[in-house]
């Protein structure tokens, strides 16, 4: 499987800089993958496409204001940390720029210096890991003070509200990249799918910036994917399974979802309450056991999203579905449209 196979050409003018006010007006494109149909509609037509039974699973997880910018201590010099996973108390992984000039032992102060970083080591990919200290109770509080929303490099418009960047229903404190299918959801049309007698459960999966990066090796079933934690509980774990029992459909809601209930697919053979950690890849051949549908956005050429999503629609039929979506204008990745692939 190469990887230039993935590659599509994209105007640069139909990658989204905000998302669609209100959320649920973006546009819609849903896939058959019985009769290989392709509708155009609205999000908030997806309850025309929904059965009394059905699951919808949602990650919860919750971005990170996890950019700071502050200034190295004597120098004054600006540098920038961005919080990528936590990896014991208060000492993070981060990526450092200039990472070059950050080696072991930079001090950097942030805002009016209530919160400082101390660099510990140079990991072999050129993260850091860094120590913070601080005076409130939490790390947390402090990023609310002074962290920005680590957006992707494509958006570059600054956002108005840093929420437009959060799914509603976030709430677990984590990600450093929002699980952007989500987006398109607000409390009012869930409430309508929820009266509709769909289910809907919840999962974490703390994205990490792996999950956005180009795959670099010709060969793409050569690439190694970056570990992201994730858990599933009790309660969620039992409605999938009764959901699937019952022959109603367990439809994820963006391939953060898609990853955790593969992940524990692939590892006990059906959903059971767990976490941990996983760095599955998943890529046309592989075998997706629990999902029967998937809602997700129009992803990055050549990135282990759009290969996921050939695994589960099929590698052809996804690729003309890109080319149709090009056609169309739909608006691209993180702020941009969806699709509904059952």
């Amino acid at each position: 499987m190469k990887t230039k196979d993935f590659w599509y050409q994209l105007p640069q003018e139909y990658i989204a800089q905000e998302p669609a006010d209100p959320r649920d007006s973006a546009r819609l494109m849903v896939l058959n993958r019985e009769n290989n149909s392709i509708e155009h509609k609205i999000f908030r037509d997806i309850t025309q496409y929904l059965q009394p039974g059905d699951l919808l699973v949602v990650n919860n997880s919750k971005v990170l204001p996890a950019r700071l910018v502050g200034t190295k201590i004597p120098t004054g010099a600006v540098c920038e940390l961005l919080l990528l996973r936590q990896v014991k108390g208060d000492t993070w992984e981060c990526l450092a720029k200039p990472g070059k000039r950050m080696q072991p032992g930079t001090v950097v102060s942030f805002g009016d210096g209530s919160l400082t970083a101390t660099v510990e080591e140079t990991l072999e990919d050129g993260n850091k890991h860094v120590t913070f200290r601080y005076d409130t109770a939490t790390l947390y509080e402090k990023l609310d003070e002074f962290g920005k929303m680590p957006l992707p490099p494509y958006i570059t418009k600054q956002l108005e509200d840093q929420s437009q960047y959060q799914t509603f229903y976030a709430k677990e404190l984590g990600s450093a990249a929002a699980p952007t299918a989500g987006l398109h959801f607000t409390t009012r049309l869930m409430d309508e799918i929820r009266a509709m007698g769909v289910n809907i459960a919840e999962v974490t999966l703390h994205v990490g910036l792996g999950t956005f990066r180009p795959v670099k090796e010709d060969d793409a079933t050569q690439h190694k994917m970056h570990s992201e934690w994730y858990t599933v509980s009790p309660e969620t774990a039992q409605l999938i399974m009764e959901t699937k029992a019952s022959g109603h459909r367990v439809i994820a809601v963006g391939t953060t979802s898609c990853r955790t209930l593969e992940a524990v697919w692939a590892r006990f053979g059906s959903i059971q309450p767990c976490s941990g950690d996983t760095e599955i890849f998943i890529y046309p051949g592989v075998k997706l056991g629990c999902i029967d549908g998937l809602i997700t956005n129009f992803h990055l050429p050549e990135s282990t999203l759009i290969m996921l999503v050939s695994a589960f629609y099929g590698y052809k039929k996804t690729m003309e579905a890109y080319r149709v979506a090009v056609e169309e204008k739909y608006r691209f990745f993180s702020f941009g449209d969806a699709m509904l692939i059952l």
